[in-house]
């Protein structure tokens, strides 16, 4: 099974200092000894990269440079498949919006939410699991469940 990974996921993967980076790590490697494909969405990448360079000094920035994230952004692209938007996810987006009244930030679940519809994935390893309940069809797994044991099967 494709697992879609959030970005809040791919930023605490690549903060070694980040409080719950072990917890991360141990998840991802969980979900992929199993047999499950993990993906983080090219919206993802983008996430990731204004995080990363925004500057420290900034709400929930960490400064780094261009080359550093580059980098870093290179090690997630060798452990996670891209999982791009399509026709499909714009048009399963645009029902969500309306649909249930998303609104400001909940947009961008709304976005991921769609491309996990268009594209046949059910799950979502996330920090942020109360954000996709409203969507159906969509599961979210928190890493400290997945580290319990709370798999769903391959």
């Amino acid at each position: 099974m494709v697992i879609l990974v959030d970005t809040n996921i791919l930023i605490r993967l690549m903060v070694p200092s980040a409080p719950t980076h072990r917890e991360v790590s141990s998840a991802v490697r969980i979900l992929r000894r199993v047999g499950h494909r993990l993906a983080m969405p090219a919206q993802g990448a983008a996430e990731f990269w204004a995080v990363m360079t925004r500057p420290a000094t900034a709400r929930g920035g960490h400064g780094l440079s261009i080359t550093e994230t580059d980098t870093r952004l290179r090690r997630l692209e060798r452990i996670f498949t891209l999982q791009y938007d399509s026709a499909d996810s714009y048009f399963h987006w645009r029902r969500f919006v309306v649909t249930y009244g998303v609104r400001g930030v909940q947009t961008h679940d709304a976005r991921i939410a769609a491309l996990m519809l268009a594209n046949g994935i059910s799950h979502i390893l996330t920090y942020n699991g109360k954000d996709f309940t409203r969507f159906p069809g969509i599961s979210a797994l928190s890493p400290a469940d997945v580290v319990a044991g709370a798999i769903p099967p391959p």
